[in-house]
């Protein structure tokens, strides 16, 4: 590139035309004008452009901190009648939002929380827990993974099994009786009253 626009500069002062430099460097002769005009403004800066790529931002640094944090918010505490943030969804409430309208598409949302290392993943079931010390206990979870980030919490996706009969000789049998069960064994140990 800085080639070509030298060249294009050393064949002007050689004296040659528009259409014989475009030919030279294999350019477009409104390229070889524009180069030629940029060199009488500023000079030899113009074998340097200074082109900015793409689109404008649209959201300022601000506007940004304030979709993180609506983001890792959760909704219920934002008077919304859902438990989880999806891209859609967060995306209509920032079109609402106190703050000032932020105006933002799903694609250009997800880049931005993908930067900022937030992910959303779909929701598989859920149940609302009817813990009246649910959000107090949710808080300190959030207090502690906020404050403590080398802290782990490890939480059972499935809940607790339920019961459920195994045939003989399948693997341990779990839940079928009170008390315990062993491994390999085909009679299980315990009370079997509830059976």
């Amino acid at each position: 590139m800085r080639y070509r626009r030298a060249m294009m500069i050393l064949a002007s002062a050689d004296g040659n035309r528009v259409p014989v430099i475009a030919q030279l460097v294999a350019a477009d002769e409104d390229t070889a004008r524009e180069v030629l005009h940029r060199f009488n403004e500023i000079g030899l800066a113009c074998l340097d452009p200074q082109w900015a790529g793409g689109r404008p931002r649209l959201l300022s640094p601000d506007q940004e901190d304030l979709v993180v944090a609506t983001a890792t918010t959760r909704p219920t505490k934002l008077d919304q009648p859902f438990t989880r943030w999806s891209i859609r969804k967060l995306a209509a409430y920032l079109r609402t939002t106190a703050g000032g309208a932020i105006r933002i598409g799903r694609e250009a949302l997800r880049c931005l929380l993908a930067r900022r290392s937030i992910t959303f993943q779909r929701t598989k079931t859920w149940k609302e827990s009817t813990d009246p010390d649910r959000d107090a206990k949710l808080d300190r979870v959030e207090h502690v993974i906020d404050n403590f980030p080398d802290r782990t919490f490890a939480f059972d996706e499935f809940g607790p099994l339920g019961k459920r009969p195994n045939r003989v000789g399948e693997g341990p049998v779990l839940g079928d009786f009170e008390g315990e069960s062993t491994a390999g064994a085909d009679q299980p140990c315990g009370d079997a009253e509830d059976v």
